[in-house]
């Protein structure tokens, strides 16, 4: 449910409970606002009701966390030891809210613990406020009437104004400083996060992508002498044709894996037919001359195509598309050999890989070129699949004017948003709309049935598309800008949108509802219509007091229920996913959170609370439930039911809290307002606005004093702790050389084994980690011993495990002497360090590590708690083949899909598959998927078993 629907349906219902111009002459009714929360309580009670019912029938949409194998062993959530409907609430409580960040990522953690923040934040505001302004505002003497009657509105001696103004100094105070301290916190929390060896291991982490490259720096050697401890350059080549062919070749491949399920499933439906036995079992050779197809189906059967559609020649697909790829697939070799050697011309663009985290930090961090916007450090960190590779090749000068024309459609659309919404308003209000403007009276000529799905239907789904059309066109702008990452799409998106929220949804809407109770009088009257307003504007609260309710009950149970996910894996999946590759590439993907659509709606729920904090207090115990309600629903989808599929580096968290501060100044602007309108009338006015207009002025110092002072140390990683954390490294590095002559090849970075294909000698040993890292030793702490060898899901994983290997872990529990706990040790606690005196034996009370985050949230700190985790573990060794191809242009390092058929018991698919063998360069196979009793496809084999599992896992891990 998003704002323009829930607003439509709550101005609606309260106008159905009060008469008209209600806003003039009373207060608005306490009955209109029970009228709207207690059909949503019963909406949310349903949902709520069906999910629990639910949830253990369809753990795939609930709980896929606590089992899929997409997902390592440390990165599930563990399930519930007691059954029934209600036995996973005890677990779901039991779990801290950092399980998160040191089982699945930064981004999401920091996504739950933002809405823990700003429930706080209203919560605090309750307790500064109500006991202050409650009485000042009951006892006003504005004769207001019910809800009103808390609100500023209410007050008619200035002299209390004293109040507000001294109020809005402590809880807007504290607000700044809650943003400071939650901002000293992230800062601390990322160094700790990307410094740990699970991620400061990955060739990611230690890649740089600069874009603008001059043409002579687009040369290995030159490249090399200007940056100090290079390992790897990817020189970004221009694959416009190559993208062509690529996609023709994995089109043609596609058709054909269809086409040849097609092919077997009506050879296996005639056999059911003819209730023949199987001819399999009387000694099938696949390798006979003949077609086994032609046994069962006719020639005519087969599956065909035409050229060109409608008129074009028609051909048999499973032999033409066979003969274009043995033509395609050896074009588009050469050309990928041509792009590997250099040959083709490059976009301006390089990866570089360094040796550590620390060269790639100090290499992001210079200025690379004496020219303006040449060479400049785009991404790092950034994932293959997460770079958006057409951008890589714009010049400066294109990104910044397509930035100009982004920023200034989108500015554009957000000011003008009302328009379209207005138009739809007017829709459902055609009736009254006729009584105005005569030339539509035809309308009413229309059936009534047709004229109740115009006026009813019709506008709430073009709201829906409105509302669901905002956040998509601003991340077309952004990619259309210039953004060279997702990432970077989702940060912008999270600027625009956020601008969008507070003016579209906030202040639209709070003076439009103002001004509209009293649009008569200033009709009438217009030299009163600062007063007018000064008076009604606080009565818009209201409004927002039922929308926090509306909003978080309804869309937390809408949020939990996930009814979309339902309907598309259980009707659309079982429609739609006839080919076992549909089936996998359904199962295998865990929904994901959009960070620029998500953050820029409850930050802007805050900065309302916020906003009317002071004029009408009421507000921020309504918000503190609704987001209450929101903390707990999104924590469980966290917890359970999605994934991290953009790794912004915890940076949408960072620019949420500063747009908090948006909240703060209009809070402010708010009070000065009103403090003005009323001083014109009563000087005593006059003190309570000057002490605003200072704490306004002081909120902006400070605001800029915070953000020069911080803001660099959100973006990069200072140059001290990549030295210690590099010192650190290297001393561990030769405690484990004095032990094993192998450790060389472990080290980040270096020649090693993540990728192996099947059959390839593992060269890695084992027992090079079994006690010799202190990092790992921490794990006992954390970790009890599986039975049987095996891993905990959500517990440390053995670190030495190849890509492509086994993994259930049992070779390196046998290896580690039979325990799940890594080194084969114990599960006691590790011996105290320096690093976790602070963070037990010092920890401090509540308020102690409220008030003082540099010191009891401090790096080290939070170093020593994460690293006593998976964390401490180095990614698995990469192989020569990975790391060559890691961020090469996936048209240039991509192989042909492996087609995947279904296995019948005639032996079609095997014929099949070792005829589509024989072009070169194409694999196939019929593993993992057959036909059941009834002749549909049934997809029975496992996920990491599948063909296409490899460059998942690859694309995890990189």
């Amino acid at each position: 449910m998003d704002y323009f629907e829930a607003s439509r349906t709550l101005w609606a219902r309260q106008a159905e409970s009060t008469e008209a111009g209600s806003h003039r002459n009373k207060s608005s009714s306490v009955s209109a606002m029970v009228s709207t929360l207690v059909p949503t309580f019963i909406l949310a009670l349903a949902l709520l009701t069906l999910f629990i019912l639910l949830r253990s029938k369809q753990a795939r949409i609930y709980a896929p966390r606590t089992y899929h194998d997409v997902l390592r062993d440390e990165e599930k959530t563990p399930k519930s030891q007691k059954g029934g409907m209600f036995g996973w609430i005890n677990e779901f409580r039991r779990l801290p809210d950092d399980y998160i960040m040191k089982h699945q990522s930064l981004d999401a953690y920091l996504f739950v613990r933002f809405f823990k923040m700003i429930t706080v934040m209203c919560f605090v505001g309750c307790c500064i406020t109500w006991p202050v302004l409650f009485p000042v505002n009951a006892t006003g003497g504005g004769g207001e009437e019910q809800l009103d009657l808390l609100s500023f509105s209410n007050v008619d001696d200035p002299a209390r104004y004293w109040a507000h103004a001294a109020v809005a100094w402590v809880y807007l105070g504290f607000i700044m400083f809650m943003i400071t301290r939650e901002t000293i916190f992230y800062i601390n929390l990322r160094q700790a996060y990307y410094l740990a060896p699970r991620v400061s291991s990955r060739i990611s982490s230690r890649t740089v992508l600069f874009t603008s490259v001059p043409e002579e720096y687009l040369n290995e050697a030159q490249l090399r002498r200007t940056f100090d401890r290079v390992r790897h350059i990817w020189l970004s080549t221009d694959c416009e044709e190559l993208e062509d062919l690529v996609q023709e070749r994995d089109d043609t491949v596609m058709k054909l894996e269809k086409a040849e399920i097609k092919l077997i499933k009506s050879a296996n439906d005639a056999r059911l037919k003819s209730k023949a036995p199987p001819t399999r079992s009387q000694g099938f050779d696949p390798h006979k001359s003949g077609s086994a197809a032609a046994e069962w189906i006719s020639w005519k059967d087969r599956p065909t195509h035409r050229l060109k559609f409608l008129i074009g020649k028609k051909v048999d697909t499973v032999n033409w598309s066979r003969g274009h790829l043995a033509e395609l697939i050896p074009r588009v070799e050469k050309m990928q050999w041509s792009h590997r050697d250099g040959r083709e011309p490059n976009t301006g663009a390089a990866f570089i890989e360094f040796e550590s985290l620390r060269a790639a930090q100090a290499a992001a961090q210079v200025t690379a070129h004496e020219k303006p916007n040449t060479m400049v450090a785009r991404a790092t960190g950034a994932r293959p699949d997460e770079i958006i590779w057409k951008n890589l090749g714009m010049s400066a000068w294109q990104r910044a004017v397509r930035g100009v024309v982004a920023n200034a459609f989108v500015w554009a659309m957000i000011i003008f948003w009302s328009i379209p919404v207005a138009v739809v308003g007017a829709i459902s209000n055609i009736n009254n709309l006729t009584d105005k403007v005569p030339w539509l009276e035809w309308i009413l000529d229309i059936p009534d049935v047709i004229l109740g799905v115009i006026t009813g239907l019709l506008p709430t789904v073009l709201l829906a598309i409105l509302v669901i059309l905002v956040p998509i066109i601003c991340r077309l702008c952004a990619k259309m800008s210039g953004s060279v990452t997702l990432a970077d799409v989702e940060l912008r998106t999270q600027t625009w949108y956020f601008a969008f929220q507070v003016i579209q949804v906030f202040l639209v809407t709070t003076f439009t509802s103002g001004a509209a109770a009293v649009v008569t009088q200033i009709i009438d009257d217009p030299t009163a219509a600062p007063t007018l307003l000064a008076k009604n504007l606080p009565k818009a609260s209201n409004f927002y007091i039922a929308y926090f309710i509306l909003y978080g009950v309804a869309l937390s149970a809408k949020t939990i229920f996930n009814g979309a996910a339902l309907v598309i894996f259980n009707v659309l999946g079982r429609l739609l996913d006839k080919s076992p590759r549909k089936m996998y590439n359904r199962y295998i993907k865990i929904a994901g959170l959009g960070w620029g659509s998500l953050y820029p709606k409850f930050a802007n729920l805050a900065v309302i609370a916020v906003a009317y904090s002071c004029i009408a207090p009421l507000v921020l115990g309504f918000a503190t439930i609704g987001l209450g309600f929101l903390y707990v629903a999104f924590r469980y989808n966290v917890f359970y039911a999605v994934d991290t599929t953009i790794d912004t580096h915890g940076q949408a968290y960072g620019r949420a809290l500063q747009q908090l501060t948006v909240g703060v100044y209009l809070s402010e602007i708010c009070l000065i307002g009103l403090f003005a309108i009323a001083s014109g009338s009563d000087p005593m006015s006059s003190g309570p606005l000057i002490l605003t207009i200072i704490l306004f002025v002081i909120s902006i110092l400070y605001h800029i004093k915070m953000r020069r002072s911080l803001h660099p140390l959100t973006q990069t990683l200072p140059s001290s702790l990549l030295a210690e954390n590099e010192a650190q490294t290297e001393r561990e590095r030769a405690l484990e050389e004095g032990e094993s002559s192998d450790a060389d090849s472990y080290a980040p970075g270096r020649d090693s084994t993540v990728g192996l294909k099947p059959g390839e000698e593992r060269t890695v040993h084992l027992h090079k980690h079994n006690g010799h890292n202190k990092l790992a030793r921490k794990d006992h702490a954390h970790t009890a011993a599986a039975p049987e060898g095996r891993q905990q899901p959500g517990a440390p994983p053995p670190p030495a495990k190849d890509l492509g290997r086994d993994h259930d872990g049992a070779e390196t529990a046998a290896a580690a002497g039979g325990s799940g706990v890594p080194n084969g040790g114990s599960s006691k606690a590790p011996p105290a360090t320096s690093d976790n005196q602070m963070d037990t034996g010092k920890r401090g009370g509540i308020l102690q590590r409220f008030l003082n985050p540099a010191k009891y949230a401090s790096y080290h700190t939070l170093r020593s708690s994460l690293w006593a985790t998976a964390l401490a573990h180095p990614v698995p060794p990469y192989s020569a083949d990975v790391r060559r191809d890691a961020f090469l242009h996936p048209a240039v390092s991509s192989p042909p899909p492996v087609i995947w058929l279904v296995r019948d018991e005639m032996g079609v698919s095997a014929q099949e598959c070792r005829h589509n063998e024989e072009v070169r360069g194409l694999r196939c196979t019929d593993e993992g998927a057959v036909f059941d009793e009834k002749g549909k496809v049934r997809w029975v084999g496992g996920v990491r078993e599948a063909p296409m599992w490899r460059r998942e896992e690859l694309r995890r891990m990189i």
